[in-house]
Order: C-alpha cells, then structure tokens, then sequence
C-alpha cells in the first residue's frame, strides 16, 4: 500500500542478512527470493527462485480447509486475481492463491505454508512499490476480510485486513467521523495503517497508526492474538508503525475516529512563473493552521514530441476544516503571483468531498523514492527540485516531485512512544515516475537513473528517514532509514513473535543480532 503498503510476509531475505533461518527450510527461504525479482531497470537485480515443489494433493487439502476458494494458474479467474496494481512485478506468478474469508482461513494457510515448506505473501490492495505483495510460492488474500463496523458508544471502527480504502469511504460516508486515510481507492487501509499512514487530516490527528488501539494478528505459530494497550503489548506497538507483514498476518483493526463536518477541498494547478509559484505557495502553507493538509506537486510536463521544451507545473490538492474564504485568504499570496491554469475548489461535507482528492490509480508499472524533510524547504532546495524535474528524460508515463505537509500532531507524538518514528518533519518529499510496457529497457534505466540521481541532489536539504509505506529497494540502510532508534526494540519484537523468521521479504525486519 503505498502512499501504502502490502501486508507482505515472507519473501527475500535483505541482502546483509543470512539466507537461511533456524526452523524453515532452505527450499522455502529460496522461494521467498521471487518478491523483488531480476529486472535492474526496476529496483536491484535479485534472482528468481522456482515455484515450489507441492504435490497436488497437498494443493487439495489446503484448499479443503479454506472456507474461500484456492485459485491455482490452470483457473480461469488466477490471472487477475494475481495481477498486483504495480505492473512493474506482473511476471512474478504464484504458485496458488488463497482467497481468504476468515481469520481462520489465513491460520490455515500459513500453517499450511510452514508445513510444506512454501515461500508466502499477503495481500490487500496490491499496491507495493517494491513488489513485496508477489511471490513464486502462496499468495494470501485478505480481501474477503472486508467488513467495516461502527460502534456508536465508543466511536471507534473495526476494519477487517481487506478492506481499500473505496470500502471505508463507502462504509462511513452516512456517519460524520473518519479516521486518518489515504487518497487511493484501492490501497488496503491494514497496510497503509500498520506503516504509520499519512493523509490529509495527519497535521490535525496524528498519524494512521497513532489512531490505532486495537488488532488482532495470526502469528508465525498460526495462533490468533489480540494486541492492545493492555495485551500483547509489546506486538501492539510494533504494529503502530512496524510496517505490514514483519510480525504476522493482521486480519482485524479497531481504530478511533474523529468528528467531521464540512470541509473545503481543492485541486489547482499552475502553469506560469512555477517557480515564483511554488516559493509563494510554500511559504503560505507553512504558515496554515494544522486544519489544513496538502500535497504540493512539480509535475514534469513534456510536450508530445519535444522533449528540449519540457516544463513543470504546480499542482496543489489538499483540504482544509473550515469555509472557503479562510482557504482562499491562505492562497491570496500564491494567486497574487499568477492565475490558476485550473483550479477547483469545493465546500460540502467531508465524505461527499473526498471525492474531489481521491485518486483511482490505474493498474500502471512505477517506482518511488522518499525522504522526510525536517525544515521549511527554502528557495535552495526548490531550486534543486525544479532543475531534477525539468531533466527527466521523459517516458510514456510521468514523473513528478511531491511534498506531502506533515508536522503539527504528527510530531507531537514522542518518537519511542510508537514504532512510527518520523516525529520531526515538516514534509515528505516523495520522487516518483511510471512507465508503460511498451517503453523500451534504455529509457526506463534513464528514468531510474533520473530518479536516484534526484534523491542524492535532494538529499541535503533533507532530514534523516525514508516513509516505510513508501518502500525502496534502492536504499542500503534500510532498516536505519525507515525505523531509525526505533530498529532495536523492534528487532527484539522480531526475534521474540517469530524466531523462525517466517515473515520475511526483501526488506523485513530482521530478527535480533
């Protein structure tokens, strides 16, 4: 799930990591090697393992203890149910798919995983940007585990692991409280919640994972627990910003909602003096009230066929809790320096609003790198990013430079006091491209090297941390990146609710030295 991320056990191990682990075999760890796969232009070449060796009536018994259906590639319906949302890891089939329904349904699978020696991942949304929701071996579908209940007396929502992001709006669009979501439709909300989860309300509410008091989780010995405040303690706070699929399979969330009224979105874009634009644009968002959130976009914009007059846009989107006019004061700066090439900007009710800001995202092929930013980004820094969005050498789809506001609630949260650790920024700069299937291989590794050459540019006017929702196969650190202070305990967790390392992919929290 990106601006999400996959419930995603196991597949590679890291590479500073042994590649064997005490209690699984060496054939099921080889299997879990297929998540991010052979194809250097995508992320870091990584070989392929075999689909494993399973003999059919095992096939059947799993599929006798599964209330859901178990899809092998012979069925009709397996090609689609395989595909993921990033087309980039389309090749990376699997064995078997387990359309689970239940709770039970993932026990049996994953104790059917351990039991004939089977690489596993699972899957809500599909959305991974490093392809952790693919593998050769079972891919486990939590997406029958798709209910959304209400509890009116203690307002909060039991969210099944299933559930996108289009379910939880449906779900809550007749009530006035949300919890703290994304813009995608059809990124899972356990995935984008487990890694700590940034949407529009974060400045005002906190992180997704900071709403979270409550999940229940199949662990690594195919026992369901519940971990909370008062239970299984030291699980519950690894799972408010752990990341999905390093300490088991979450198949429940109980989250605390927030009151909601009308709101006023918006969606404008600029084309003229961008730079003067965006520096004015900054500078007023920087001094909005926490009851705003934004995502600022320089969007590369190629003219069809002349690529020498490439140019950048300004696209800002974003909601603030109030009316219109307070909205439009805050922007007079930024409209003072030029008009608006479009520009949308709405008041209604919160859920009939969203609309505006979400974003259906096609199944498409991209990549994505992030960095948090810890001060106001100042005309040295934009600078830099307008000169890396003018030099993408272009692709069949888009690149784009994204500044997503964060601060406010989100660092008013200490550190230690959940695995989310990124409590001192102020943004999240997120560098990103897509491509298409018919672009040839020279003009995507140009894109990627357009890409990693803009995260070391940026780099200095960055702070430390990369988003864990946002997962990079490019990074060396990791671990340090997406956890900082926060790797220790979370390694101890590690070690203590799966010492076998069952849940492991490419980059999975590795157990305690």
């Amino acid at each position: 799930m990106t601006d999400a991320s996959d419930n995603s056990p196991v597949s590679r191990p890291s590479a500073s990591e042994p590649s064997t682990v005490s209690g699984v075999t060496r054939r099921g760890v080889l299997d879990a090697v297929a998540v991010l796969g052979s194809i250097a232009i995508v992320g870091r070449a990584t070989p392929l393992a075999a689909a494993p060796a399973v003999s059919e009536r095992s096939w059947k018994q799993l599929a006798q203890t599964l209330s859901g259906p178990l899809l092998r590639p012979d069925d009709a319906a397996f090609r689609a149910a395989a595909r993921p949302n990033n087309l980039a890891y389309d090749d990376r089939l699997p064995a078997g798919i387990a359309r689970c329904r239940t709770a039970e349904d993932v026990q049996a699978a994953v104790l059917w995983c351990r039991e004939n020696e089977v690489g596993f991942v699972t899957r809500a949304g599909g959305y991974s940007y490093a392809g952790h929701s693919m593998t050769r071996g079972l891919l486990i579908d939590v997406g029958g585990l798709n209910t959304v209940a209400f509890d009116k007396q203690t307002g909060r929502v039991s969210v099944g692991a299933g559930v996108t992001h289009r379910e939880l709006f449906a779900a809550l669009s007749r009530r006035e409280v949300s919890v703290i979501h994304g813009r995608v439709y059809g990124i899972g909300v356990g995935g984008f919640t487990l890694g700590g989860g940034l949407g529009y309300d974060a400045r005002l509410h906190g992180v997704g994972s900071d709403r979270l008091v409550e999940t229940d989780i199949v662990g690594a010995d195919g026992k369901i627990r519940t971990a909370s405040a008062k239970n299984q303690t030291d699980l519950f706070w690894a799972c408010r910003g752990g990341g999905g699929g390093n300490f088991g399979i979450n198949t429940q969330f109980v989250l605390d909602t927030f009151a909601v009224a009308d709101i006023t979105t918006f969606d404008i874009t600029w084309s003229d003096r961008p730079e003067a634009v965006a520096d004015a644009l900054l500078k007023a968002l920087a001094k909005a009230p926490d009851r705003l959130g934004s995502k600022m976009r320089l969007r590369s914009v190629t003219p069809e066929n002349r690529p020498e007059q490439r140019s950048v846009h300004v696209r800002l989107t974003g909601q603030l809790h109030g009316p219109r006019e307070e909205l439009l004061d805050i922007l007079a700066p930024v409209f003072a320096v030029g008009p608006a090439l479009k520009r949308t900007i709405r008041n209604g009710p919160y859920w009939e609003n969203q609309r505006l800001v979400a974003e259906q995202r096609a199944p498409d092929r991209y990549r994505g790198r992030s960095r948090f930013v810890a001060k106001d980004f100042d005309a040295p820094a934009l600078d830099a990013a307008f000169r890396q969005a003018r030099r993408f050498p272009g692709t069949g789809g888009e690149a784009s430079l994204k500044l997503l506001q964060t601060g406010e609630a989100i660092n008013a949260v200490r550190p230690e006091d959940t695995a989310f650790v990124h409590r001192g920024s102020r943004w999240l700069l997120m560098t990103t491209f897509s491509y298409r299937g018919s672009d040839s291989r020279r003009t995507v590794a140009a894109a990627g090297d357009w890409l990693d050459e803009t995260y070391e540019v940026m780099l200095p006017y960055c702070g430390k941390g990369a988003f864990q929702n946002m997962s990079d196969p490019a990074l060396d650190d990791c671990y340090e990146q997406y956890y900082g202070a926060n790797l220790a305990r979370l390694r101890e967790i590690k070690a203590a609710v799966d010492p076998d390392g069952v849940f492991r992919f490419g980059q999975s929290i590795p157990g305690a030295r």
